[in-house]
């Protein structure tokens, strides 16, 4: 499909109404995902040659995201011509789907930013006129030029109270109709009453006034939730490109042999489509041209091309290089890898960096706080009531858990982008608190420690004429139907016809049985191909899948497996931390025996059925073991449900992945690794901000209580500490782990 023809198709009414948003003011709007934007110059070249298009209104380009948003008016200008000026600078975009023109994070963005530059803006006018009256205490000023000052510094103030700390005072309010006190009541009591305070002394015209301690204390705090915002969103955007990758065209195959162009979502199970030369693939499927080659690295990270032979599976989002290649569409839309991605790593993004614990340990600083507060505030009182007020308000804003709050959050978001760059997509934050204290690992052994596959001689027929292409020809139709590898390398081997099979169950960890051209025929353990019929197995089948029927057994396959290239470097190093790794395998103990041989682990079962592998987490937990569960099929959901910690491979079923805290999207175990590694900076990040909260809180709380330190200084003091933890939890990723965090 030429890039002509691409954008004549967006004519289609109906294909537009898929990412045109109509706006209330009749312009259209359309988000884009943009590719080769690498050069800031390109950019800006880019935005200048959209505003000169006709009914350009606004655009927006995101680089890193590689998004853009544009506004127009769609009677000016028409959407292939929108797209022929992307082409013209060399970068080329894609709609994408309407439902992805998000304005939550813009709008946040720039309410924050907003709210930040009125603070920051009225922070600075208060501190000028402070410092003439700062110079009025050693140089004489007139009672009526410090009086005009004062209501200057007033009326800047308001809009900071009114606007910029909005967000302390709704999150104030929020915290006490739930009961649940948190950093904003603190910062809101130390704002109003100290706004408050100075309001009365202008008003009066004597006493202190504390205007630009509430600005500077405002715009600091404001600086530090800002950076804290902007490590989130660059979170937000990590995962988007897998989702962003499907392309909403297809062209499908007519039954006469001839192309139609189609939206992506139209496509069925079944359908033929046909990607052209550079094409991205547009649904899940299997490859029907004889040998491709494949750019996946936006779902596996992968630089280097990788070939696909006929009847392997395509992943929607990938890249098909040098010839076009034919493909039978088994996933589309919502269904396919990428989509499925997107949603992991939007449970990421909407997940609450935090837990449970951290809010409680939040709750009872807060109280420490306000009875500290009341406690200084009732000794001033009957040591020197003039004094009593400053002294509190200063223990007050030197002591918010503004710092401690920060901590965690900041961290995690940091944690959150960095194993989303290796790889690795966390759909529960907390489970990288467990993580970092996980000391017992247990590893299914088929799809997740080694690869099966099926040699063209490893197929014995068990019954007098009965060929082997034949024995593997029925054997397919039962494996197509299945997610476990073995299956999946069974039905790999068979590139011909394959029958259909009816009434169609599968027993986890056991097997298949379906009716195939009249025949009820079982395929998996020889225990369960030949319990209908009660035949003994032979000796020569242990180990090897079985097919069978009501007779007996018709075939054996002598399924080869391998372990995953870096399955031993990550075992090793897991174990150098003093991890327990421990191999369960619903396959029989001859085979699970020289792979945990290979795999240099000593602890291992045959045999296993969800219900076993579970109870050993069970037994492990209750010995005070942390646990870890790897796997990546629909029979490991129990255990990986169960387990403190649970990861699957992208190439793992649907059910597996629904239970998993991390996805390993490259595939590979080393994320792992890398999970464990990160997870362990951010427990040491977490705990140093916790110990420099509380370090600064004890050095500067006493000097508060004595009134030594007034409320502007306490302000400026708090502001910068929140803001220190929160750049130190930006290090997460970029410092080794100290020695004393080793397990």
């Amino acid at each position: 499909m030429n890039a002509a023809g691409a954008h004549a198709a967006w004519l289609h009414p109906r294909l537009a109404a898929q990412v045109i948003r109509p706006r209330r003011d009749g312009r259209a709007e359309i988000a884009l995902r943009v590719e080769g934007l690498t050069d800031p110059r390109q950019v800006l070249r880019l935005d200048e040659r959209l505003h000169a298009l006709p009914g350009v209104a606004r655009v927006a380009i995101d680089a890193r995201a590689q998004r853009a948003r544009v506004v127009w008016n769609p009677d000016r200008l028409g959407l292939p011509q929108l797209l022929d000026a992307f082409g013209a600078e060399q970068c080329s975009a894609r709609p994408l789907r309407r439902e992805h023109i998000d304005d939550t994070r813009s709008s946040e963005a720039n309410d924050a930013l907003k709210r930040l530059l009125v603070a920051g803006m009225c922070a600075m006018q208060v501190m000028t006129y402070a410092f003439v009256m700062y110079i009025g205490v050693v140089d004489f000023v007139d009672f009526t030029t410090r009086g005009l000052f004062r209501w200057l510094s007033l009326l800047t103030t308001a809009p900071v109270i009114a606007y910029s700390a909005q967000p302390f005072l709704l999150g104030a309010w929020r915290e006490v109709r739930t009961r649940r006190l948190g950093v904003n009541l603190t910062v809101s009591l130390a704002v109003l009453l100290t706004f408050g305070t100075s309001v009365w002394s202008t008003v009066r015209g004597h006493g202190e006034i504390y205007f630009d301690s509430v600005s500077m204390f405002v715009f600091l705090l404001l600086a530090a939730r800002h950076v804290e915002l902007r490590a989130r969103h660059a979170s937000g955007a990590l995962g988007e490109a897998a989702q962003d990758a499907t392309p909403l065209l297809a062209e499908r195959r007519r039954a006469d042999g001839s192309l139609e162009t189609v939206a992506a979502l139209e496509l069925v199970p079944g359908d033929r489509v046909r990607i052209a030369e550079g094409g991205t693939v547009p649904a899940d499927g299997v490859l029907e041209s004889y040998a491709v080659e494949v750019d996946e690295a936006l779902l596996s990270g992968e630089s280097r091309p990788r070939r696909r032979q006929r009847g392997e599976r395509l992943v929607a989002g990938s890249v098909v290089l040098g010839s076009p290649a034919e493909l039978r569409v088994e996933h589309s839309g919502e269904d396919t890898t990428a989509a499925r991605l997107g949603q992991l790593a939007g449970r990421a993004r909407q997940a609450r960096p935090g837990d449970e614990g951290a809010d409680r340990d939040a709750t009872r600083f807060v109280l420490r706080v306000l009875v500290l507060t009341v406690l200084t505030a009732l000794a001033w009182l009957w040591i020197d009531p003039v004094r009593a007020f400053d002294a509190a308000v200063a223990v007050l804003v030197v002591a918010c858990p503004c710092a401690f709050a920060l901590t965690r959050p900041a961290a995690v978001t940091r944690a959150l982008a960095v194993l989303a760059r290796r790889g690795v997509l966390v759909t529960e934050p907390a489970a990288l608190d467990r993580l970092a204290r996980v000391n017992y690992a247990l590893f299914d052994k088929t799809g997740t420690l080694t690869t099966p596959w099926l040699e063209p001689d490893a197929v014995e027929p068990l019954r007098d004429g009965l060929a082997p292409e034949q024995a593997l020809r029925l054997a397919a139709a039962l494996a197509r139907e299945s997610t476990h590898p073995l299956a999946l390398a069974l039905a790999a081997a068979w590139t011909g016809d394959t029958p259909a099979a009816r009434d169609l169950m599968v027993t986890a960890a056991a097997g298949i049985d379906a009716e195939v051209e009249g025949r009820s025929l079982r395929l998996g353990r020889p225990d369960f191909a030949l319990a209908p019929s009660g035949c003994a197995a032979p000796t020569s089948v242990a180990g090897a899948l079985l097919l069978a029927d009501r007779r007996g057994p018709l075939a054996a396959f002598h399924v080869s497996e391998a372990p995953r290239s870096d399955a031993v470097d990550t075992l090793q190093a897991l174990r150098s931390e003093g991890i327990v790794t421990v191999l369960a395998s619903g396959d029989t103990r001859a085979r699970v025996s020289p792979v945990a041989d290979a795999l240099g682990v000593k602890r291992w079962s045959g045999r296993q059925s969800p219900a076993d592998k579970l109870a050993l987490l069970q037994v492990a937990r209750a010995q005070g073991h942390v646990t870890l569960a790897v796997g990546d099929g629909s029979n490991d959901a129990p255990a990986l449900a169960g387990a403190d910690v649970s990861a699957v491979l992208a190439s793992g079923t649907d059910l597996a992945q629904a239970h998993a805290d991390l996805l390993l999207a490259r595939g590979r175990l080393d994320g792992l690794v890398q999970a464990r590694h990160v997870a362990r900076q951010l427990a040491h990040v977490v705990t140093q901000g916790r110990r420099w909260s509380l370090a600064y809180n004890l050095l500067a709380v006493p000097f508060a209580a004595a009134g030594l330190v007034p409320p502007w200084l306490a302000a400026i003091g708090m502001s910068v500490s929140s803001l220190v933890v929160v750049l130190n939890g930006l290090r997460v990723g970029r410092v080794p782990v100290r020695p004393a965090l080793r397990a």
